[in-house]
Parts: structure tokens; sequence; C-alpha cells
């Protein structure tokens, strides 16, 4: 663990706005003599390092490990320690007593990249403008790529789907909605946003284009490691069909992916069955 001479808060609001995802451990109670005192504060990053201090030792090492699971299910947890005889020992602590830490995830605000800016597209920026998201949306056609039609996106660029999308820095926990026009302009965008190795890459429609333009792509130089955050097609299996009831099904595949909780369908699961025997 690597400790970094920063301000926890300061810390907080920098890895919020980046998109970074952390936790924060906090000794909420305390019984007994013990290193530190209540409300004593560590921030610990997805990389391991961490701002602040805890009480050092066995402690610390226990509250990282934890973190990392927090910061990989963003849910809390709560952490009882004692300084028994042994690890204070171990610590060279002459105090004794039991903690207990809350440890909480750093909730972000996700960055979404909506590659199509249709009428599907369009509802999904207006799902994801309504839950916080951080919005960029991306279309070849000026006509469709506004600000009339995309209130609330942070960014709103034209240019081609086959274009890098590597400048855009969307960071790695993002996640790309391909919902473009036609099969060619879904193959480019889908090319371009694999490139960017997000947690999330969602494809819109039916399994035969979505097996045709994976199997092109393999042709291409692509490996069968590219597609593992692949979901295609893209939303929870509602039954959807009209561009909002699809905004809907995206939206809650999205939280359910943040909470943890999300399993693949057994639609998006075909694609997947079909590069593992192909493997």
């Amino acid at each position: 663990m690597k400790h970094t001479k920063v301000d926890i808060y300061e810390e907080i609001v920098r890895l919020r706005k980046s998109g970074e995802a952390a936790a924060l451990a906090t000794i909420v109670r305390r019984i007994g003599s013990t290193p530190r005192k209540d409300s004593a504060k560590m921030l610990i990053r997805k990389d391991g390092s961490s701002v602040g201090s805890i009480g050092g030792g066995c402690v610390e090492a226990e509250v990282w490990e934890i973190a990392q699971r927090v910061i990989n299910s963003n849910r809390p947890k709560i952490l009882e320690y004692e300084m028994t005889d042994e690890n204070m020992e171990e610590e060279g602590l002459v105090c004794g007593g039991k903690v207990e830490v809350f440890v909480e995830p750093i909730l972000v605000d996700s960055t979404v990249l909506i590659l199509g800016c249709g009428h599907v597209g369009q509802s999904i920026s207006a799902q994801m403008v309504e839950l916080g998201c951080r919005v960029t949306a991306v279309d070849d056609r000026e006509s469709f790529a506004s600000t009339d039609r995309f209130p609330g996106a942070e960014r709103i660029l034209v240019r081609d789907f086959g274009e890098s999308l590597a400048d855009l820095e969307i960071p790695q926990d993002g996640f790309a909605f391909i919902v473009t026009r036609g099969h060619r302009h879904d193959e480019q965008a889908l090319a371009s946003a694999l490139r960017l190795g997000l947690r999330y890459v969602g494809l819109i429609g039916s399994r035969r284009k979505i097996k045709l333009i994976v199997m092109n792509l393999l042709s291409q130089g692509f490996q069968i490691a590219d597609f593992e955050n692949l979901y295609a097609p893209i939303g929870i299996d509602i039954g959807s069909e009209s561009p909002p009831e699809i905004a809907v099904s995206v939206a809650a595949e999205l939280i359910a992916i943040r909470k943890g909780v999300h399993r693949r369908s057994a639609k998006q699961d075909f694609i997947h069955k079909t590069l593992a025997e192909i493997n």
C-alpha cells in the first residue's frame, strides 16, 4: 500500500470528476485503547494506493482487502477488528481494544459514450442524463448530433464512426452504447469502441447481425478476448421494442452492472457461447 500526502476531501472530488473508483474507510466506533481515534479516515484508490491512515499494520491491511471488494461491488461494508495480544505484538503496539470501520464506495458519475444519434440514442441519452451520467454522443450527421436533440449531454460530436475514439479519454470503467443507423456503421463503431477497453460495450441488433459483425471483426484481426465485455443485444431482456422502452432496459442494465448484480441474458450469452466454441 502506497500512501501519498494528499488532502482526502480534495482527492475525493478529483476522483469523482475523473470517474476513478475508490473507497473511503472511516473509524465509526472504538472500544478500549486503539491507535487512532474516532473518524480517522483512509481513502483507497482502485490501483491500491491510498491517502490517510486509520492505524497502520494489520488493521489497514484488512481494510485494504475489504476496500477492493467494496470498489468492485459498489456496496459498503462494516469491518470489526479486535486488537489481540498477538497482533498488537506484531505491530509493536501497547494499546488494545476493538474498532469498527465503515468502508463505503466513492460513487462516481458513470461516463457514457453513445455512438448513433437517432431516436434510440436520443432516448438512451435522456435516461443516462437522468441517472447523472456524463454523456458523450457521436454521429456522422450534423443534423442529428445537436444540442436540441441531446440536452444535458456533456459532449456532442460530429465524426465518422470508424474514426479513433482515443482522444475522447473515456475512462475504462465507462459504458459505450452502439445504436447507429445501419449494419456497416455498427461494425465501424464497434471496432472503435472495442479498442478503448471499456467495462461495457453494448451493441443493438438481432443475433444474426451481431454474429455477422463479430465474425467480420475477427477476420480483421480482433481477438476473442477483445469481446469479453461485449453485451449484445444491449439492455435487460424485458421485451422492449420502442426507443423509450429500449432506453429503460439499457438504464436498468447500467444500474445492475454498477451494483454488481448483473447477469447476461440468454440472448447475450449467445455470442459468447459462439466465441467459446470457436476458441
